[in-house]
């Protein structure tokens, strides 16, 4: 599996002068594939907008850290507020996107990616009202876990995160729509065929004839 390709695919996804929150893991990594000029602002749960890639460790401001706990830096024009206002805006729809990672997500939009039962997990956190209240949703992970299974389901099983919430979904081998008429494949991996990915996903796939590729 190529995760450069997942991040840079995602990357695509994003608009000069949006805010956008990064959930943790793999969507971190957008912020290092950011092209030159596009200028945007990430905000974080615990209160920041406008934080971007940190220097080397020994650099870091103990003292400036994102929701994940990594250390951050900030762009110039950040700012700074408490939980409550940071929530606020979430809830009031001010985020444009969230891209987020995941165990499991289904053909329906609905999301698991906070709990997998019997191993820890440190909480739900901010990923709840994002998945609820941001306009857009992308979800970027790979297609199948590390046992060959699908992540892209007919119906999760894991605890959701929350339900009908996903706009897109970008994988190592295709990107996907959550549509009223099913699982819509916009693109497929180069390389890949048609079959192929229908076999390596549990969902049922809708595949146009246009179907583009990345």
């Amino acid at each position: 599996m190529d995760i450069n390709k997942i991040v840079k695919r995602a990357v695509d996804e994003i608009q000069n002068g949006q805010v956008l929150n990064l959930g943790i893991g793999l969507p971190t990594r957008i912020i290092e594939h950011l092209p030159e000029g596009l200028d945007v602002f990430f905000h974080s749960e615990n209160g920041i907008l406008g934080t971007k890639l940190r220097g080397p460790n020994e650099d870091a401001d103990r003292e400036l850290i994102d929701a994940g706990g990594n250390y951050v830096t900030t762009r110039m024009g950040a700012s700074f507020f408490d939980s409550s206002v940071s929530f606020a805006m979430i809830r009031r729809g001010k985020i444009d996107i969230s891209i987020m990672g995941a165990f499991e997500v289904d053909e329906l939009g609905n999301l698991a990616n906070w709990k997998i039962p019997g191993y820890y997990s440190p909480g739900i956190g901010g990923a709840m009202e994002l998945a609820q209240k941001t306009p857009k949703l992308i979800i970027m992970c790979t297609h199948n876990d590390k046992n060959g299974n699908s992540k892209i389901l007919k119906k999760c099983k894991l605890p959701l995160t929350a339900s009908n919430c996903v706009s897109r979904i970008i994988t190592d081998k295709a990107v996907m729509d959550i549509t009223d008429e099913g699982l819509m494949v916009k693109e497929i991996a180069i390389g890949l065929s048609q079959q192929e990915l229908i076999n390596q996903t549990e969902a049922t796939l809708i595949i146009p004839d246009n179907v583009g590729s990345f």
